[in-house]
């Protein structure tokens, strides 16, 4: 028997084609179970590509519907590209931090490579952020805020490597966005809001290098949230209260930093 791509199982066609014959025609919605299942089922063996294809399938079929993601669809796919992109910046900073007085122009041929793979990774999910979740995305939602974040996210990786200023405008941009909309959508305490608060203090500070910025988002989020603390949900509590810590991590970390530089 001829083994069979990945490609082959995400499609509708393969999924009706295994059907046993005299059944009504599967829904939509059915199949998009199926592939949903199929990616946590890869999450679990760590195949995150295939994570990638079977999720971006589920968004390409409920985009045909205008139907935004479920939460749960919605952080598979979040986890798919982060432990995907996540493994090609690691490779990326391993060539960046290596001597290279070996044979230098190999491996700086070696790391473009890498490069491209990252820059086109992180390019397909913008693609799937930009023109299939945003715009079929509730307004004043927690989701659009997520996927606001996700999309500066993404073009921050891109900037950390690439020198075109519209990634780093790009990934301002969407940050500002979302913050915007996290301010009048969710709570201090809310771990996407908290979440989108580290991550945008970490484009200031690295990316864009404005550490004063950096340091007064941080402090600002932190602030804020503190003062609510007592408002925690238990289902909140873990994630808000680790990311707040992150950010006081941080604060401690740039503050010091930052002085130093005004001493010398």
């Amino acid at each position: 028997m001829a083994s069979q791509g990945t490609e082959e199982i995400v499609t509708q066609e393969f999924y009706l084609a295994k059907k046993p014959a005299g059944e009504a025609e599967a829904e939509w919605t059915s199949y998009e179970d199926l592939l949903v299942h199929l990616a946590m089922q890869a999450e679990k063996a760590e195949r995150y590509d295939d994570m990638c294809q079977f999720l971006t399938e589920v968004v390409n079929s409920k985009f045909t519907r205008t139907k935004p993601l479920l939460e749960n669809e919605r952080n598979l796919l979040s986890v798919a590209f982060k432990n995907v992109v996540g493994s090609l910046r690691s490779s990326w900073r391993t060539f960046k931090n290596t001597d290279q007085e070996y044979d230098a122009d190999l491996l700086t041929s070696y790391q473009s490579i890498v490069e491209h793979e990252l820059e086109k990774k992180c390019l397909e999910v913008l693609t799937l952020l930009e023109n299939k979740l945003i715009p079929v995305c509730p307004e004043a939602s927690e989701s659009k805020v997520f996927y606001l974040k996700m999309s500066g996210d993404y073009y921050r990786y891109l900037a950390e490597f690439c020198e075109k200023e519209e990634y780093k405008n790009k990934a301002q941009e969407n940050y500002q966005n979302a913050l915007d909309e996290a301010r009048t959508t969710l709570a201090e305490t809310h771990p996407t809001r908290l979440g989108l608060a580290l991550n945008f203090s970490v484009c200031y500070y690295e990316i864009l290098k404005e550490q004063q910025k950096a340091c007064q988002l941080a402090k600002k989020a932190f602030d804020e949230a503190i003062q609510k603390l007592d408002t925690l949900n238990d289902a909140n509590y873990k994630d808000s209260t680790l990311i707040m810590q992150l950010l006081r991590d941080n604060l401690t970390l740039w503050t010091s930093e930052v002085n130093e530089e005004n001493e010398d």
